[in-house]
């Protein structure tokens, strides 16, 4: 099984997750997802599309301080993460 250094919904680095990532059915933590996108084994915004997750993430790293270029870059491999692929 592959160790994921990127939460595979948001991108965001599961290493930076405060609660440790996300949690499966059964309690076990996530190894693909962190907490903000994945609780209890579901998502926690089930029906988001890719294009508004970017948005969401964008928004965020700008909330951080991040110039909006920057943000930019960062989301711009969110359609390469498993939860996208299709």
């Amino acid at each position: 099984m592959a160790a994921y250094k990127n939460c595979q919904s948001c991108g965001m680095p599961l290493a930076k997750d405060e609660h440790g990532g996300g949690t499966e059915k059964d309690g076990s933590t996530s190894i693909k997802y962190c907490s903000h996108c994945f609780l209890n084994g579901e998502f926690t915004l089930p029906d988001i599309t890719m294009e508004e997750m970017k948005e969401r993430v964008k928004q965020k790293i700008v909330e951080f301080g991040m110039p909006k270029f920057i943000a930019g870059l960062f989301t711009r491999s969110i359609p390469k993460l498993e939860r996208w692929k299709r």
